[in-house]
């Protein structure tokens, strides 16, 4: 796919200060915001009867996971990990996770997500996929050590094998996080390295914390202080971490949350299925904490669709709260696109349709019985429309795909080969 210049004109845009207008994109970024006008470029897509947001942005996601969608449904956390899960891991290779990688990545574009946060193992094989998908993504390598010396040395070595394959590549599309995979699975040594590595190369930090009332009990009776605060007093807490679930809070937590500058990857519909929780979000955003979206993985979502995420996770909020005025359509429009992009460290890139910034955004198709009459675009796009109405998306300047046709990957094959990968995976239990 080389360099060209797109031109989207007469299109509506409910997250932009322009409503209604046209975009230029030059390269990989976005040249020009503004009234219609202007009709040549070297692809010219029409946008009446569609609006124009950012891409969306999934600040959760184990890619790889595509391949156990549906193995193993309505069990709590711990046996779904134990008895299921974890099982099934023990026999991946490179190859599996490639492949469920490129199945992860041709669903995320058919349903508008430009860019993700993605933790898991053979993590180049991800990198891979995703550079041949043409998304952008944070990915890192889920270290788990268990106190285990070796492990923790293993882990180590692995990680510092994808920062030196993988960071800052496919254009830039795609870097390297640092990914100790929980509070109650690393040792104190492999966490403080963690915070080390960070802190001398830059790197942002990925990791599950209280996604469990099991969990806070787990790290309450080793450490003697509840995630949040144990990991504070490992100098773990800082705005370059990026914790995924944040369920079970204490008051307490949530202020260190917001003092450290801590930024929250929220997975609702993962955390309805597992019944893990109801994260406290009205409460951490009313404290300006950066609360993003994220799926989880395909095996406790049970899709990618952060369309879903973002009606199930304002409609929580409401019954929880008991408050239909919490979380309103565009603060949760924001949690999937700007705010995505300060939880990853990218608002300066991602996440708004500004010039100079990269050219992530998506058409969603407005033609629908769903989305009629055409009035509340913002209303519609939370509380009507699926990942199923996106009709484009373009990212890093480049269109991966137009009327709905997927142009970055091969439908048919990538269905093969992931279906090929599964098979080949069960067998093996």
């Amino acid at each position: 796919m080389e360099s060209q210049s797109i031109l989207i004109k007469n299109v509506t845009m409910p997250l932009s200060s322009t409503k209604r207008g046209s975009v230029l994109i030059e390269n990989d970024l976005i040249l020009e915001v503004g009234r219609d006008g202007r009709d040549h470029a070297d692809v010219v897509i029409d946008g009446e009867g569609k609006v124009l947001i950012p891409g969306l942005v999934n600040t959760h996601t184990h890619l790889s996971m595509t391949l156990f969608r549906g193995i193993a449904d309505d069990l709590p956390l711990g046996t779904w990990l134990e008895d299921y899960i974890w099982p099934v891991e023990a026999h991946l290779d490179g190859e599996h996770c490639y492949a469920g990688a490129l199945l992860g990545a041709l669903e995320m574009i058919r349903t508008g997500t430009t860019c993700c946060s993605d933790m898991y193992f053979f993590m180049d094989e991800i990198a891979r996929a995703l550079d041949e998908s043409g998304l952008r993504g944070v990915i890192c390598h889920g270290m788990i050590d268990t106190g285990i010396e070796e492990k923790r040395k293993n882990e180590i070595k692995e990680t510092q094998r994808i920062i030196d394959k993988c960071h800052n590549t496919a254009e830039g599309r795609i870097t390297v996080a640092l990914g100790p995979h929980a509070p109650y699975t690393c040792s104190e040594e492999l966490l403080r390295w963690s915070r080390e590595k960070a802190d001398q190369e830059g790197l942002q930090i990925h990791m599950h914390v209280s996604e469990t009332k099991d969990e806070v009990q787990n790290v309450l009776e080793s450490t003697q202080r509840r995630p949040f605060e144990y990991l504070d007093s490992l100098g773990l807490l800082g705005d370059d971490l990026l914790a995924a679930h944040g369920v079970w809070l204490s008051n307490d937590e949530i202020s260190l949350i917001k003092e450290r500058g801590v930024k929250l990857s929220h997975c609702p519909v993962s955390n309805m299925k597992l019944a893990s929780g109801i994260s406290p979000i009205t409460e951490l955003t009313r404290c300006d904490v950066c609360v993003s979206l994220g799926t989880d993985g395909a095996a406790s979502n049970n899709n990618l669709d952060l369309f879903q995420e973002i009606k199930t996770a304002t409609l929580l909020q409401k019954i929880n709260q008991m408050d239909p005025t919490v979380l309103p359509a565009r603060k949760v429009l924001e949690m999937a696109t700007v705010d995505g992009a300060r939880a990853l460290g990218m608002e300066n890139q991602i996440g708004t349709i500004e010039v100079g910034k990269k050219a992530d955004l998506i058409l969603v198709d407005m033609n629908a019985p769903h989305l009629t009459p055409p009035g509340n675009h913002m209303s519609h796009l939370v509380y009507s429309a699926g990942g199923s109405d996106v009709d484009t998306v373009i990212c890093n300047g480049k269109i991966l795909m137009q009327n709905k046709e997927i142009l970055a990957l091969d439908h048919v094959e990538v269905l093969s080969l992931a279906r090929e990968a599964a098979d080949d995976l069960l067998q093996r239990r």
